[in-house]
């Protein structure tokens, strides 16, 4: 047998092997966490401006228990600053800045070294060209300085993606959903679109099975 056989066989052995996590889309915004990536527009350059975890409310990230949906909308900031609008912030203003807005649940540990699969379904989602919606895995390391990611298009359907995440302490497996676009006046959102996303109660959302079935519990990070 050659080496590379020899490695996928390998490989495939422990993929077989590896515990495995379903997650879905839980209603909210309790267990959830929100964090903001603040750009220069491509025609100032696309430079990175800073970084901050923000609340669930402030992503334009709506949650319907009742209605059993949760709706993702451009991203607006209610302050007038130049730095924000062109030319100040306004109805009619231009957005200044490119932000990118992440809705997520997060685990530390207790997913590490398995097989984590995120499924749903998208009810609709009408962006236009101005806003780029994701859904992702990420896998962070413990002090965040890298990640492996897994990121696949927010479409209208069921969506099921899985990464196995990499053995090691102190490991951030994340999951959820990446709106990125241009900042809008509040007034203003309206022709930008939305995205609707089903939700299912918090405890039906997770499934942990190895092979001999239940293997953990999901933690959060509030």
């Amino acid at each position: 047998m050659n080496r590379l056989m020899s490695v996928l066989l390998a490989g495939a052995a422990c993929a077989a092997s590896a515990q495995a996590v379903v997650v879905g889309v839980d209603q909210g915004p309790a267990g959830y966490l929100a964090f903001m990536n603040v750009f220069e527009l491509p025609a100032n350059g696309g430079g990175y401006v800073f970084g901050s975890g923000w609340g669930v409310a402030d992503l334009n990230a709506s949650f319907d228990n009742g209605a059993g949906t949760l709706t993702l909308s451009p991203n607006t900031i209610g302050d007038p600053n130049p730095f924000w609008y062109t030319p100040s912030g306004g109805p009619g203003a231009a957005g200044n800045k490119i932000m990118q807005a992440n809705l997520y649940h997060e685990v530390t540990d207790s997913m590490s070294g398995m097989s984590v699969t995120f499924q749903g379904t998208v009810l609709s989602n009408t962006f236009t060209s101005a806003h780029v919606a994701q859904i992702f895995i990420r896998d962070f390391a413990a002090d965040y300085s890298s990640s492996v990611d897994t990121f696949i298009p927010l479409v209208a359907g069921n969506f099921s993606i899985t990464q196995f995440t990499i053995p090691g302490a102190g490991r951030h497996v994340q999951w959820g959903f990446q709106v990125q676009g241009v900042n809008v006046w509040s007034t203003d959102t309206g022709p930008y679109g939305t995205a609707v996303i089903a939700t299912i109660p918090a405890p039906a959302s997770l499934g942990l099975l190895g092979l001999g079935g239940l293997v953990a519990a999901r933690r959060r990070r509030a």
